[in-house]
C-alpha cells in the first residue's frame, strides 16, 4: 500500500451476527443483511498519512457491472449511485474503523470487497475480504420486510417445524427439521440458485434479478423439483422407492440437500408434496425471505382449469381414470412474505409457492408467486399462477357413473368439499392455525359466489346455471358429454360409513354402514361395498375387499350393515402408507345412485420418546425410545433414525435386529446439543414389514 499498510481485516464477526441477526449460521463466512450497516476494522502496519482518497468495491456475480448493480463503487462519506455508502468511525490509533450500508435493494448473494486507495496519480487495490448477502425482513425498506418480531422469530429463525397432513377430519403432525442454519445449508441454498436454468442460459443477468425475492423464490420453486434442471428432489407417487428414499421417510431438509450437493448435483429420490416444501422453506428461510408450509386439504388438481373435478365410477364403484383431474386428501405448498411491486400494494404479503411438479407454467414445472389476495379475490388473471392455486382451494367435486353402454349418471356435485381447513403452523407453538378465510370467502356467501364467478370469466368458463362449467376450448372427449348434463336426481336413500374403533396398524379394521330410507316406499338396496389401499393422492394402489349386499328397507326404515377388512386382507397392500379408501355404491330402482366415501387412515402404534436429564449446550444427554411391533409376527431389519437442528449434526441411525411379535422395545443413545434454546427431536422407526412411526420431543437447552 502507498498510503495504507494493512496487516489484517477484522470484519466484527460478534458485532455483525447480533446486529444482522446472522449468529445462527454454522458457517465461517461473514453473513449479512441488506438495508444494514457492517462493521469493519482495518488494523494497520505503519501510521496512516494524509493526502490519500479511499473508494470501496463491492461486487458479485461471474460479471460484475455497475449497470447491473452488480458491483458498487462508493467513496468514503459518500452514497455510491447504487446506494451503497460507507464512513468512518473514531478508532483506537494503527487502526481505521468503517461501518458499511448496503442498499435494501440489494442483490442477494456472496460478494467480495476492495478497497481502492489513491495518493496522486496512484492507485493501489486490496481484496480485503468476501460476505454473504441475504434478505432482511427487519429492515422497514426491504421488499421482505415483516414488522412483527414473533413472526420473524417463527418465519425466519425457527429451524424446525410441523408439517400438517392426514385428512380433513383426522389431521395429523409431522415433525419437520428444516435446518436452515446448519453446516453448508447457506452454501447449498446459493448453489441452487446458480445451478438453475436461468443462470445458466444468461448468469449476469439472472445475478441482476436476485435483488427481487419474487424472482429469487420463482427460481426456487422450479429447481427443488428435478424436472426441468437437475433440482434437488424427483419426485415419485407410486409404491416403488427401491431405487430411493420412501418420500415418507424423510424427517427434514437437512440430508436432503447435503445429499444433493454431495452427490453433485444428482437427484435425490424421491419425494412427495410436503418434502417439496419442506426442503423450499428450509431455502428460502436460509436466504432470509420469510416462509412458511401451508397444507390444503381436499385439493384439487384441475388439468384442464375448469374449476370443475369429474370423477368417474363404473357400476361396481370402482374409480376410473377417464380425466386427469384429481382431489388429494391434502397438498403442501409454501407462503412467503413479500411485496408485489409487479402487481401492486393490494397484493402484498403472503404468496403462495409450490415446488411439486405438477404442470408446467411458462414452459418450467414451477408454481408461484400467486398472492392469496389475488386468490381470494378471484384475480386469477395475474402472475403467477393464481388460476391453479384459485382451483386447488375452490373448484366443484362432480362425481359420475359410467355404464357399460357408455351412458354416464351424474349422482352427485359437492360445491364446497374442495379447499378445506388450509392450514399451517402457529407462530410461537406447535399448535394448528386454520387460514381458509386468507384463501376464499365463507362457502354459499354472496361474495363467494361473486368471486367464482369473477374467476369463471376470467378464464373463459361459462356456467350452465349450477356452476356446471364449460371451457372454450375443445374438451376431452370423456367428458363431451357434459355440457347437456341434467342436474342430478335426488336419491330416495341416505348412507354413512364409520369405524367402530380408532383403526391400528396390525389390527383388524370394523365398519359399519348406515342405510336410511328418506320416503314411505318399501325398496331394495344394491349395496356394492370395495376397499383400496390409496396414496394421499387418492390415487389406488391395490384392492383390498370387494362385497356386494342386498338390503331391504321398510318406509324410512334405518338399517346398519356392519363388515370388517381384516390385518392379513390390507397388510400387504400397507407397508409404504397407511391409507384406505371404503367406497359403498347404492343403487334403487327409485331415484338417484348413491355412492357413499370414507377415507380411513391407520393410526401409529405406541412410541415414545424421553430424555433422562437437562439438556446443555455442549453436555452429553441420553435419549429413551420405546416402541412397539404392532404385528403379531416377528419383525427384522428395523432401524431407528432421530435428527434434530442444534442436537445431532448427522443423522443417527440405529439397527434394531429383531422384535418379538407385540414387542415393546427400549432403545438409548446420547446426544450432545450444541445450540441453545428451544430444539426439535425426531424419531423415525423404519421397517419393511409396515408403515414408518414416527415421533418428536421439543426440549430447550441451556446454554453452556
Amino acid at each position: 500500500f502507498l498510503a495504507l499498510k494493512i496487516a489484517n481485516v477484522n470484519w466484527q464477526s460478534n458485532l455483525n451476527q447480533a446486529a444482522h441477526h446472522t449468529a445462527d449460521y454454522s458457517s465461517t463466512d461473514t453473513i449479512l443483511r441488506r438495508g444494514q450497516a457492517f462493521s469493519i476494522t482495518l488494523n494497520l502496519r505503519t501510521t496512516v498519512r494524509s493526502g490519500y482518497h479511499l473508494t470501496f468495491v463491492a461486487s458479485t456475480g461471474p460479471s460484475p457491472d455497475e449497470s447491473q448493480q452488480t458491483k458498487a463503487v462508493f467513496n468514503l462519506s459518500e452514497e455510491g449511485a447504487t446506494g451503497w455508502s460507507a464512513t468512518q468511525e473514531p478508532s483506537e490509533p494503527g487502526c481505521m474503523n468503517f461501518k458499511i450500508l448496503s442498499p435494501a435493494n440489494a442483490i442477494i448473494g456472496r460478494y467480495k470487497l476492495k478497497l481502492q486507495t489513491v495518493s496522486g496519480n496512484k492507485v493501489s487495490s486490496t481484496l480485503l475480504g468476501q460476505f454473504v448477502l441475504l434478505f432482511n425482513p427487519w429492515c422497514p425498506s426491504d421488499d421482505v420486510y415483516m414488522a412483527n418480531e414473533e413472526e420473524r422469530q417463527e418465519y425466519v429463525l425457527n429451524d424446525s417445524g410441523i408439517i400438517f397432513q392426514g385428512l380433513e377430519k383426522y389431521i395429523q403432525q409431522e415433525a419437520w427439521n428444516y435446518g436452515q442454519f446448519e453446516e453448508d445449508i447457506l452454501d447449498i441454498s446459493l448453489a441452487i440458485l446458480d445451478r438453475s436454468l436461468n443462470h445458466r442460459q444468461d448468469p449476469a443477468a439472472d445475478v441482476a434479478n436476485r435483488s427481487d425475492p419474487v424472482y429469487v423464490s420463482r427460481v426456487v420453486s422450479a429447481m427443488v423439483n428435478s424436472n426441468d434442471e437437475k433440482g434437488v428432489v424427483e419426485g415419485r407417487w407410486s409404491e416403488t422407492y427401491c431405487s430411493g428414499t420412501n418420500p415418507l421417510q424423510w424427517s427434514g431438509s437437512v440430508t436432503i440437500l447435503r445429499q444433493w450437493y454431495r452427490g453433485r448435483y444428482k437427484p435425490v429420490r424421491y419425494g412427495q408434496c410436503w418434502v417439496f416444501a419442506g426442503v423450499m422453506c428450509t431455502v428460502l428461510r436460509s436466504l432470509g425471505i420469510p416462509t412458511r408450509v401451508v397444507t390444503n386439504f381436499n385439493s384439487a388438481h384441475d388439468r384442464n382449469v375448469n374449476l370443475s373435478i369429474d370423477k368417474y365410477i363404473d357400476t361396481s364403484g370402482k374409480t376410473l381414470h377417464f380425466t386427469e383431474d384429481s382431489v388429494w386428501n391434502f397438498h403442501v405448498w409454501n407462503e412467503s412474505w413479500f411485496i408485489r411491486r409487479d402487481l401492486g400494494s393490494f397484493y402484498d404479503g403472503w404468496q403462495v409457492l409450490d415446488a411439486t411438479p405438477q404442470e408446467r407454467s411458462k414452459g418450467i414445472y414451477q408454481c408461484g408467486p400467486a398472492s392469496t389476495r389475488a386468490i381470494k379475490e378471484g384475480d386469477v388473471n395475474l402472475d403467477y399462477d393464481s388460476s391453479f392455486v384459485f382451483a386447488a382451494v375452490n373448484a366443484d367435486y362432480v362425481t359420475w357413473i359410467h355404464y357399460s353402454n357408455k351412458r354416464r349418471e351424474r349422482i352427485y356435485s359437492d360445491t364446497k368439499k374442495i379447499g378445506k381447513f388450509i392450514s399451517t403452523k402457529a407462530v410461537g407453538t406447535n399448535s394448528r392455525v386454520d387460514i381458509t378465510a386468507n384463501y376464499k370467502y365463507p362457502e354459499g356467501s354472496l361474495k363467494e359466489r361473486k368471486v367464482y364467478k369473477k374467476a369463471l370469466k376470467l378464464l373463459g368458463v361459462r356456467s350452465t346455471g349450477k356452476r356446471t362449467k364449460i371451457r372454450r376450448r375443445r374438451r376431452r372427449p370423456s367428458a363431451a358429454r357434459r355440457p347437456n348434463a341434467m342436474p342430478p336426481a335426488r336419491p330416495s336413500i341416505s348412507g354413512k360409513l364409520s369405524l367402530d374403533a380408532p383403526p391400528v396398524i396390525g389390527q383388524d379394521i370394523c365398519l359399519f354402514l348406515v342405510l336410511r330410507n328418506l320416503n314411505a316406499d318399501f325398496k331394495t338396496v344394491k349395496v356394492k361395498l370395495r376397499a383400496s389401499a390409496v396414496l394421499y393422492t387418492r390415487k389406488p394402489k391395490a384392492e383390498i375387499l370387494q362385497l356386494s349386499r342386498s338390503i331391504k328397507l321398510g318406509a324410512e326404515e334405518v338399517k346398519e350393515i356392519s363388515f370388517k377388512i381384516s390385518h392379513c386382507q390390507y397388510k400387504n397392500s400397507l407397508r409404504d402408507d397407511r391409507k384406505i379408501l371404503v367406497t359403498a355404491l347404492c343403487e334403487t330402482k327409485q331415484g338417484a345412485s348413491l355412492l357413499v366415501e370414507k377415507d380411513v387412515v391407520l393410526q401409529d402404534p405406541f412410541l415414545t420418546i424421553k430424555v433422562l436429564g437437562a439438556a446443555v449446550v455442549h453436555e452429553a444427554v441420553d435419549v429413551q425410545v420405546t416402541f412397539t411391533n404392532p404385528l403379531s409376527e416377528v419383525v427384522t431389519g428395523c432401524v431407528l433414525r432421530a435428527e434434530g437442528s442444534g442436537l445431532l449434526r448427522e443423522q443417527l441411525r440405529i439397527d434394531v435386529a429383531r422384535m418379538a411379535p407385540m414387542e415393546s422395545s427400549t432403545v438409548q443413545f446420547e446426544i450432545t446439543p450444541y445450540k441453545s434454546g428451544t430444539r426439535q427431536l425426531q424419531v423415525d422407526l423404519v421397517c419393511a414389514h409396515f408403515s414408518d412411526i414416527k415421533g418428536f420431543v421439543m426440549l430447550d437447552v441451556a446454554p453452556a
